[in-house]
């Protein structure tokens, strides 16, 4: 569907805050027009940005990071307005995200090549890793500070310029951050898109087509990103994306069930569910399950649900109603089908309390589907190789944990589960800009952070200088 010819002229659209349903931002309702624009507006900016010096970028985007700091209050007002996030939510995304900016600037004198033996005489073969061009970043709304510095940091540092594709959730919130770029790094070099709702498909769509944008990273659902894979491909543009998730906690027989128990518990109900790592399935085994059931309920049960805007709670409003009648959706399913629920409760709007559903199988959509929301579910397994089993019994492979006082049995555990991210003795919810992120499976491909982002957004070229006289055999 195009989008509308009229947002060209000034039309805007509105997002509300989930909890109170009043006008929490408005933005540009941008036309295919308008998105063309930013990408040749990118494209002019490349050849001066790119042509900076390490240490000039590495300035450049220590400004930035001071700029996003300096915006702290109006970053929680628009989270808590368009998303109803908490204060704390808020203000972590903020610390995270500056952290994110001032890694990438440590990274720009680490783009570095190497030069490789040749079997021809007199021949210097080098490979170099040089700036792609302007690259495509689409985030989305769950943790929009972080996720949207994490599009645009590392292929900045790497030389290349960058639109960032704003989520119609919280456009408000992507808006600062490209302020906050804009005022520290020279003009061009960064743009933001926002759009209504109803255009996303026709502005991305339109967006991957221009022949100004090299590369698409995109972080959100998994159905989604198999739609921005395809576009990509036709054109042969390499796409870094970063999914759905439905991470699995094991706790094995040997496991610190107290420890065990603040992990699962951060891990499903931090953000109120809502983070691709967090821990959708505990599997535990039964040797150890009814000891570890009974301490998760007695902590879930101590975690009240509020409004955010309070910030009493540990808990608070999910992003919209469609994610209550979803989770809903899911519990009845597994109820239905011989599940237990162990804490649990209505939901008052999108203020939704924490659920537990114990005895859950494979057979329920619960163990299946991203529920991105306020349950978890506690699967028993009868040893060690079942577990793994039901681990890697899914489509995605984002995050996972394993729980043991044997070292060398979690690394060994760790091993054969299928997912690009696992941690012994730690939750499945764990984030550092230096580390490489990303999944397998259905949870998408590539990398973003530290060095593995430098492979994600450069060129690898080689380049070869001829100091001998040439003996060809024509």
């Amino acid at each position: 569907m195009p989008a509308r010819d009229d947002a060209a002229q000034g039309v805007r659209f509105e997002r509300h805050n989930p909890v109170t349903g009043e006008v929490a931002s408005s933005a540009p309702a941008a036309t295919i027009a308008d998105a063309k624009a930013a990408a040749s507006a990118a494209a002019a900016a490349f050849p001066a940005w790119s042509a900076l010096g390490p240490n000039a970028r590495r300035a450049a985007l220590m400004n930035a990071a001071v700029a996003l700091e300096s915006r702290a209050d109006a970053f929680v007002a628009a989270m808590m307005g368009e998303i109803g996030a908490t204060e704390g939510w808020a203000r972590f995304n903020l610390m995270l995200a500056a952290g994110m900016v001032r890694e990438a600037a440590a990274l720009t004198t680490q783009i570095s090549g190497e030069v490789i033996p040749s079997d021809k005489p007199g021949c210097i073969s080098m490979a170099l890793r040089e700036p792609v061009g302007v690259l495509l970043g689409i985030a989305p709304w769950n943790a929009p500070i972080i996720l949207g510095v994490r599009a645009i940091a590392v292929p900045l540092a790497c030389g290349n310029t960058v639109v960032l594709k704003a989520s119609e959730q919280c456009p408000r919130t992507h808006g600062l951050i490209v302020e906050a770029f804009e005022e520290a790094l020279p003009g061009g070099v960064v743009g933001v898109v926002t759009n209504a709702p109803a255009d996303a498909g026709a502005i991305v769509g339109a967006l991957i087509d221009h022949p100004a944008i090299r590369r698409i990273n995109f972080t959100g659902s998994t159905a989604v990103g198999k739609i921005i894979a395809k576009r990509a491909a036709e054109h042969l543009k390499p796409v870094l994306l970063e999914l759905g998730g439905k991470a699995p906690l094991i706790v094995l027989d040997d496991a610190d069930l107290d420890e065990a128990v603040k992990a699962a518990a951060f891990g499903a109900f931090m953000n109120q569910g809502q983070i691709c790592m967090s821990t959708e399935r505990i599997i535990v085994l039964d040797s150890v399950a009814d000891a570890f059931v009974a301490k998760f309920k007695e902590k879930v049960g101590s975690m009240p649900v509020g409004d955010p805007r309070a910030g009493n709670t540990p808990l608070g409003a999910v992003v919209d109603q469609k994610t209550v009648d979803h989770v809903r959706e899911l519990i009845d399913d597994a109820l239905s089908h011989g599940a237990e629920q162990l804490v649990g409760g209505e939901a008052d709007g999108v203020l939704m309390p924490a659920h537990v559903i114990d005895k859950v199988t494979p057979e329920m959509r619960l163990f299946r589907d991203e529920s991105f929301g306020p349950v978890v579910g506690v699967i028993r397994a009868k040893d060690e190789a079942e577990a793994i089993a039901l681990a890697n019994d899914t489509e995605y492979g984002l995050s996972a944990a394993v729980f043991t006082r044997d070292t060398a049995r979690g690394l060994r555990v760790a091993r054969q589960i299928q997912s690009g991210i696992c941690h012994i003795n730690g939750p499945t919810v764990h984030d550092e800009a230096q580390m490489p992120f990303g999944g397998v499976k259905g949870s998408g491909y590539g990398r973003f952070g530290g060095k593995a982002g430098i492979d994600s957004f450069t060129e690898l070229r080689w380049i070869t200088i001829e100091t001998q006289p040439g003996h060809f055999p024509i």
